[in-house]
């Protein structure tokens, strides 16, 4: 998932940003003389980090208060592409699967919801049968049946309609694209898919072309809630789901305000997830950083929904007064810049090299926003919380080791082995909406120009990213040598992170994400190895080969391994980060400490 789709980084002064840095890493090292853990009640600096801070002090009522700097990209479950949308549409939404109540890597494990099991799957992996729990209904009491899971997952075909979320399931299920959507359904119930079976109401069967050792993590995805046809109001979904969760909603007002109440028709014995502790939870959007990042401080509101970290006032402030309210995950985002192969030089893997070792890490990292705010600086391609990720022991390049402040001439080297032995023109693609990106550039261009690469900095409109630099026809025409970027996991696998990165099968005319345009046959391959491997340890292993493979073929040089510096309020309690959510907090259990 790209960073817009996990609510984007809201606009941060350049100044401000790299002014803090140093106060940043000294707080964060010396703590300070009132962290305000006795006086405020907090749990105390990272006790939410994958641990669970205070749970046994959780009562039952009252209001929770998000606020985020920007909206959701859609509410609807069809839709939703943003990683705070789907942490925070378990609250009216359900799936036959979804991911455990558990801090850290626990949390990424699938549990069953709907389902009663985690289903029977066949020898050859190709068909999953999950049979439905007793007393799970709709917000008007209606049952939930196996048809409302197959029309909500069918949904996910109409693309012409409802565009935007991830397509996971039609890829699995349909590759071909034979069935085209329930809107031009021609059979009489609209449930024409032939992929998927209901039987009976309480019993669903998938058939897949060729397995896919995924297709749990899939199941457990947003995009598979069920939706029930006579309320499905298409495009206009989003503004009002109908509610098959613990929550409904009550009004939703688009870029203001959310406020979802109890569904009083849910029952707590149907969900084995869920403690709805909150008797309401309200989510305020608001357009200022540091006026949101105060009101946190201040205790108005208790969670930043997006997940994205306080701003460089928000931190400094935390930091030095509040310390005991700060969390400080690793995100499971890796920033980066990539080398589209369909701009020269960049054809050629001595010239990214160069760039590599150009580079000066640190300087990167700073830009970042430092050790504390930033992340580590990232030494390879897969987010150390994937299974098979080995953060910084695989450092092909010595980027976090010897060659970490840059090695002008190993670049230089580099050059002569390219053809490039004086060095060469290009251009670095940046969002201008992404402050810390922009600094990122600046460092480059930099380094880049003390070995004789000249390289200008091309800022866009980051809302337009899928036609500028998801076009490879525009990146290849504006000769866009170098593109800034961040991503992270759609579903805790090398599958749901990297195969959009990394494939030939997913080099897009538009909307692409294969920005290197990767087209090698070994790690094709072991995609499909990894997707037909049923053994989670040879599974893990093919992961770490995949991410081997990308990183030593130079078609990147990572920044970081993301960190977050996240704040909980001192009035709430059962926080915990998890691997489900790119190391965000995980919402849907979080209560507060007394229901007034």
């Amino acid at each position: 998932m790209t960073t817009q789709r996990t609510s984007g980084r809201r606009k941060q002064a350049l100044a401000a940003a790299a002014a803090v840095a140093g106060m940043l890493t000294m707080a964060a090292c010396g703590g300070s003389s009132d962290s305000g853990g006795s006086k405020s009640g907090a749990a105390g600096f990272d006790a939410a980090n994958n641990k669970v801070a205070q749970a046994d002090q959780v009562k039952k009522g009252g209001t929770l208060k998000f606020v985020t700097a920007q909206d959701a990209d859609s509410w609807d479950t069809t839709r939703g592409y943003y990683g705070f949308m789907w942490d925070f549409s378990r609250y009216y939404s359900r799936q036959l699967l979804t991911y455990k109540t558990e801090p850290g890597a626990k949390g990424a494990e699938v549990t069953p919801d709907l389902a009663t099991d985690e289903g029977q799957v066949s020898g050859d992996g190709k068909t999953y049968t999950f049979h439905l729990r007793d007393g799970i209904t709709w917000e008007d009491g209606k049952a939930i049946t196996s048809q409302d899971i197959k029309y909500g997952i069918e949904r996910v075909w109409a693309q012409d309609v409802l565009s935007g979320g991830p397509i996971y399931l039609q890829q699995m299920l349909d590759p071909k694209g034979t069935y085209k959507g329930p809107y031009k359904d021609t059979s009489k119930d609209k449930l024409g898919l032939k992929a998927i079976d209901t039987p009976d109401a309480k019993t669903i069967v998938f058939h897949l072309p060729k397995p896919n050792s995924d297709f749990k993590q899939v199941l457990a995805m947003v995009t598979a809630s069920p939706v029930r046809q006579d309320m499905d109001t298409k495009s206009k979904y989003g503004l009002k789901p109908f509610s098959s969760g613990p929550y409904k909603f009550q009004s939703y007002s688009p870029g203001k305000s959310l406020v979802l109440v109890r569904n009083t028709n849910w029952k707590a014995s149907s969900d084995p997830i869920r403690k709805a502790y909150p008797d309401k939870i309200t989510l305020d959007i608001s357009t200022n950083q540091s006026d949101m990042d105060q009101r946190l401080i201040n205790g108005d509101y208790d969670i930043d929904a997006s997940q994205t970290g306080l701003g460089p006032q928000g931190r400094t402030i935390a930091l030095k007064q509040h310390k005991d309210n700060l969390d400080n995950p690793v995100s499971g985002f890796i920033r980066y810049a990539v080398f589209p192969q369909s701009v020269k030089p960049f054809d050629n893997i001595d010239c990214r090299k160069a760039v590599i070792y150009a580079a000066d890490h640190v300087s990167l990292q700073t830009a970042r926003g430092g050790p504390i705010a930033g992340g580590d600086i990232g030494t390879n391609m897969l987010p150390p919380s994937i299974p098979g990720g080995e953060g910084q022991k695989y450092d092909p390049y010595k980027i976090a080791g010897a060659n970490k402040n840059g090695n002008d001439a190993l670049a230089k080297q580099a050059l002569k082995a390219c053809g490039q032995p004086n060095g060469f023109k290009t251009t670095i693609a940046v969002r201008n909406n992404k402050s810390q990106e922009v600094a990122t550039a600046t460092s480059l261009q930099a380094a880049l120009k003390k070995v004789g690469i000249q390289a200008d900095i091309y800022q866009y409109d980051g809302s337009q990213s899928a036609g500028i630099i998801g076009s490879p026809s525009n990146v290849a025409k504006k000769k866009l040598g170098i593109i800034i970027m961040g991503w992270g996991p759609d579903f805790p696998t090398v599958q749901g992170y990297g195969i959009p990165l990394w494939s030939s099968n997913y080099i897009l005319q538009s909307g692409n994400n294969n920005y290197a345009l990767i087209k090698d046959k070994t790690i094709d391959g072991l995609f499909d190895q990894y997707n037909g491997e049923l053994n989670e340890a040879k599974k893990t292993q093919i992961a770490t080969e995949i991410n081997h493979k990308v990183s030593d073929g130079a078609y990147y040089l990572p920044f970081t391994f993301e960190r977050l510096l996240n704040w909980r309020s001192s009035r709430i309690g059962n926080v915990y980060t998890t691997n489900a959510y790119s190391g965000y907090y995980d919402f849907v259990n979080i209560g507060l400490k007394s229901s007034k």
